[in-house]
């Protein structure tokens, strides 16, 4: 499945996923709407199958969505994805919890440009958003984990090219999400995904998964039931499909607030939808209409043993970073350049941002990104910082952060200095200071609040308060503008739902609270409402929830499994009286969103996540 021997790429490159054939089909067909031969209905559900997605501004203003498959980025892309933030967007890119890559306030005539620099390099927007199988996520670590059973990165790629461009993968009845895990924790969250593969070593030694579907958020949060105690790996093609078209067949194609796959379970029941399935599955396999995938990769990435580029000089990468072009509307990234690290910024950044590889003599290193914004010389710098110390290419999370790997143990602190250079290297990558949101009502138009201005007041409020990091132990915060939950707040040990309250005439953007989400080795729990508070409390909310576990916890307990099996009434007595909110006692600024200067106006419009 992989370049092998590319050496432009150092071998880890892959076959392209673009396709010059889609860009052209994207011309033809936007020509035709502009003469007025579709309707706006039949051009939206064209174009958000192209990755191009409306935002809430009356004007020309797309967001055009990228995938990135596995989160797997190599330095020509950044080097294609900086071009397209610089010539189309706002100077940066902006990563989501699916390990896509998304660009803001694109003019609609400037997204086949974007489209053609983007597939110069092998990445599509094909599929990146309507109904269809979106992109396949997989863990970040995957390939030089230590505790991983083995790399499920080629599997995962294998299905992503089998079913990019399927006719199934078009003609859905909703989204569909699919995800790979091949360590003992799960990273990749597979629990609330149509389809988690979870890598899993048969008694033979021979390669399988255990397999889970109809996992989902938003409005009804539902975690993945069991499929496949183990599934051999060369079966997945036929898997997928099978559930493919028993959501294709049986689907709802007229209520999109409850047609994803896990309403199709409840509708018709675990055990008639699981026969529905094993009829497909059967029929995959004995017409020989999916093949099996034959494939033996090995079970762990090689060492890299090509000749690194020379890193890039300090100086240069603060001066470069300083003076890219970034511009508004919206929160742009706060770049701070760093050239005289200290001692012990380091030394924290190496706690919270290095964990070893399997390989003896590597490491893998995290750059934290804020919001994870990140502005187009900045990816250019780490396509140079990865060919310089890593493998020449880096992996994107699901927390929005980056992944360096292969890193000689001997290089850690050149790299650090070089990533603080080019402002990005804070520490706390996976703590609770590492916040997770997704764009909001900055750009989404069925957000309710603006989630970005809540996240950088949490980071910036803890990054200021270290004993808060240190007593919240790992906890998580994730953020959404809505319900329908991309920011992944269900999961989160605290998660954070935008809303709005009504006080008198005015609206005062608020978010729901709510505790004890996770991730766990047989699925997802779900966060409990807490609380309703104003939005600019937020910050007493997170100590007093810190407060709470500190003093609460019994010895050695997490805050994860505090926060999931604490008393919720516990919980909302110690949070009551910041939902009170009176006329006599409101200030002008609890009418003013976060990151926003005027009056709070709650917008909802219909939204573009289906066709």
């Amino acid at each position: 499945m992989s370049v092998v021997d590319n050496l432009k790429t150092f071998g880890r490159a892959r076959l392209s996923f673009a396709s010059d054939a889609d860009i052209d089909e994207f011309v033809t067909v936007l020509e035709q709407y502009e003469r007025g031969d579709l309707t706006p209905d039949q051009w939206r559900a064209f174009r958000l199958l192209r990755g191009t997605y409306g935002q809430r501004q009356a004007e020309d203003a797309q967001m055009l969505r990228v995938k990135v498959p596995q989160g797997v980025l190599t330095t020509d892309q950044l080097e294609a994805l900086a071009d397209v933030g610089g010539r189309y967007s706002r100077g940066f890119g902006h990563i989501t919890t699916r390990q896509n890559i998304q660009f803001h306030f694109v003019k609609l005539h400037d997204a086949e440009l974007a489209m053609r620099r983007l597939a110069e390099v092998g990445l599509t927007t094909r599929e990146a958003c309507g109904n269809s199988v979106r992109n396949i996520t997989t863990c970040p670590y995957a390939g030089v984990a230590a505790d991983e059973r083995f790399d499920v990165t080629p599997y995962a790629e294998a299905l992503t090219r089998y079913l990019l461009r399927h006719p199934l993968s078009s003609t859905l009845p909703r989204k569909f999400k699919v995800a790979f895990e091949g360590c003992a924790t799960d990273h990749i969250a597979t629990g609330v995904n149509d389809l988690g593969f979870r890598a899993v070593v048969g008694p033979d030694g021979g390669r399988g998964f255990r397999v889970c579907a109809g996992g989902g958020t938003a409005i009804m949060t539902a975690s993945a039931g069991l499929l496949h105690e183990f599934l051999p790996a060369s079966e997945i093609l036929r898997v997928a499909e099978a559930v493919l078209r028993v959501f294709k067949r049986l689907g709802d194609y007229e209520h999109k607030q409850r047609n994803r796959m896990k309403f199709l379970i409840k509708t018709l029941g675990w055990t008639r939808w699981r026969e529905e399935y094993d009829r497909e599955l059967t029929a995959c396999r004995l017409r020989g209409q999916v093949p099996t995938l034959e494939i033996d990769p090995p079970a762990v990435e090689s060492r890299p043993e090509w000749v690194k580029d020379a890193a890039p000089v300090l100086g240069d990468i603060a001066t470069r970073v300083a003076a890219g072009r970034i511009s508004g509307p919206g929160l742009t990234p706060t770049i701070v350049p760093i050239l005289q690290s200290s001692d012990e910024a380091y030394a924290r950044w190496r706690v919270t941002n290095v964990r070893p590889q399997k390989q003896f003599g590597y490491a893998m290193a995290m750059a934290t990104v804020p919001l994870g914004d990140l502005s187009s010389d900045q990816m250019r710098v780490i396509g140079e910082l990865a060919r310089a110390y890593g493998d020449g290419t880096i992996r994107v999370t699901a927390d929005q952060d980056l992944v360096f790997r292969w890193i000689s143990t001997c290089d850690v602190r050149q790299l650090y200095r070089r990533l603080a250079a080019a402002g990005l290297g804070l520490a706390e990558a996976g703590t609770i200071a590492d916040v997770t949101s997704c764009p909001g009502a900055e750009t989404c138009r069925l957000a309710v609040t603006q989630s970005r201005g809540l996240g950088r007041l949490l980071e910036d409020h803890l990054r200021a308060r270290p004993d808060l990091i240190a007593a919240a132990d790992g906890a998580r915060i994730k953020i959404s503008g809505c319900p329908n939950g991309c920011g992944l707040h269900h999961i989160a040990t605290i998660g954070f739902q935008g809303s709005v309250r009504r006080l008198g005439s005015r609206a005062v953007p608020q978010y729901f609270v709510m505790v004890g989400g996770g991730v766990h080795d047989r699925g997802a729990t779900f966060g409990r409402l807490a609380a309703k508070i104003p939005a600019r409390r937020m910050p007493e909310v997170v100590e007093r929830l810190i407060d709470l576990y500190a003093t609460d916890r019994t010895p050695g307990e997490t805050a994860t499994v505090f926060f999931g099996r604490v008393e919720i009434d516990v919980v909302k007595r110690r949070l009551a009286d910041l939902e009170r909110l009176t006329p006599g006692d409101a200030v002008p600024m609890d009418f003013i969103d976060l990151g926003e200067s005027t009056d709070f106006v709650p917008e909802v419009m219909d939204g573009e996540c289906s066709a």
